[in-house]
């Protein structure tokens, strides 16, 4: 097969788009679900019910200002063909909240500068994604976009993995950490979401360099919005009449609001009903981050060979069984064992989605199509940590709050199931 075919961009282009992915996972890992979150939840905010509470519902405001303006960005993307510059300002944004985490001290009174800081990041960050996942078929190819988009995952949670295992090795675990930080103050903790944004910064740039940005093809500025907003009305308008994308994009409302909530509550969770450390809740996301990256590979090819759909309802069966599991056990050990499991399927599930949507998005209207996309991903994601949140306060447990996760799965499952699409993906060959 020609290379062009493979690789329309050049094998640079390529692996410059999905070492973005490596570059970028840090921050959902360390700031949103690992570290940073547990962090605040333990040690700043007056209780772990009260953090747990504060951080859900940061986490909803922040879901419901990109589920509001994810559409409208890749509407103004495909009018005024930018992406990389909306992708550049809003990653810069990200980094430069992560800098700003390491000034939250340990005290209650740092609390609202955390939430800020953690509402405006995971904004920012996920509204980059819009317009990087958009990328994708262009990078990619179209018969190779399953593979493309599973390597990238995969890189993704390798770059999560180093990153989480920079944290443990070089600050978190030494009796004395390195450069006068300060135990007392938490520092070693601290360091952790700064070290995430220079990482973000370091690799992310070759995507800069070497993707081209498409050349403009209509409007910018004003107009561009103003265009923009009329494509975006038209579109949603024009939703009933594209059922399977339709259909495609509630599902994925519902078992991404239960990715979306695992992952903002998974170390929080891990701490405050099975009391895990620090180190611990390290190590079990880096256990995670290996599953779910390895997940991540070798379902790329699955997605190209079987399709995506097959691909996510698979994922998400196991999920559920697991999920239930993960609810039930008291022991570390199984804690453990449960959550490696669910990580392999993690993976798929992010990956086959996109996937999914590049294949069903007309070429024409992708980055809006994966602006409604994010819209999905967002538009009732304040539900789940809202909902995990209140009914951890009002119960005095995670367990009741976190069985959430599992319910949000099963509502996705079944209004995918019967999906029928034009066509299916085939098989690109090896």
């Amino acid at each position: 097969m020609p290379s062009s075919d493979k690789h329309p961009l050049g094998r640079r282009a390529l692996w410059s788009w999905c070492l973005f992915d490596w570059a970028n996972s840090g921050y959902p890992t360390i700031v949103v679900t690992f570290i940073t979150a547990t962090y605040v939840a333990r040690q700043v905010a007056p209780s772990i019910e009260e953090g747990t509470a504060a951080w859900g519902t940061t986490m909803s405001a922040s879901a419901l200002l990109v589920a509001l303006l994810a559409p409208f960005f890749g509407a103004i993307a495909d009018r005024s063909g930018r992406r990389k510059s909306w992708l550049g300002v809003l990653s810069g944004l990200t980094i430069i909240t992560g800098l700003l985490l390491w000034f939250v001290e340990p005290d209650e009174s740092f609390l609202f500068l955390a939430l800020f800081l953690a509402f405006a990041g995971s904004a920012t960050f996920e509204l980059g994604t819009v317009f990087y996942n958009a990328m994708l078929p262009e990078v990619a190819g179209r018969d190779r976009i399953g593979r493309v988009s599973g390597w990238a995952w995969g890189l993704g949670y390798a770059g999560g993995l180093v990153a989480l295992g920079l944290c443990l090795v070089v600050f978190v675990m030494p009796e004395t950490p390195p450069f006068g930080l300060d135990k007392a103050m938490a520092e070693e903790v601290r360091i952790t979401a700064p070290l995430v944004s220079i990482w973000f910064l370091l690799f992310g740039l070759p995507l800069f360099f070497f993707v081209p940005e498409r050349a403009p093809s209509g409007p910018s500025g004003l107009s561009a919005m103003r265009a923009g907003l009329t494509d975006l009305v038209n579109n949603l308008k024009r939703l009933p009449q594209r059922p399977a994308i339709t259909r495609f994009l509630l599902a994925r409302m519902f078992y991404t609001d239960g990715l979306n909530t695992l992952f903002a509550f998974g170390g929080i969770y891990a701490a405050g009903t099975l009391g895990l450390t620090f180190e611990e809740i390290l190590i079990f996301a880096i256990l995670m981050n290996v599953t779910s990256g390895i997940g991540a590979l070798v379902f790329g090819w699955v997605d190209d060979w079987f399709g995506s759909k097959p691909t996510i309802v698979v994922s998400l069966m196991v999920l559920i069984v697991v999920g239930v599991a993960i609810l039930l056990v008291e022991s570390k050990t199984f804690f453990y064992v449960f959550s490696v499991i669910s990580g392999i399927f993690i993976g798929p599930v992010q990956s086959a989605s996109r996937s999914l949507m590049a294949h069903m998005a007309p070429p024409e209207e992708r980055t809006e199509m994966f602006g409604l996309y994010a819209l999905a991903g967002r538009a009732t994601a304040f539900l789940g940590p809202l909902m995990v949140g209140w009914l951890t306060y009002l119960s005095g447990s995670q367990r009741v709050g976190m069985s959430t996760v599992v319910i949000f799965f099963t509502l996705g499952l079944l209004v995918l199931l019967p999906l029928k699409l034009d066509h299916q993906p085939q098989a690109a060959g090896s």
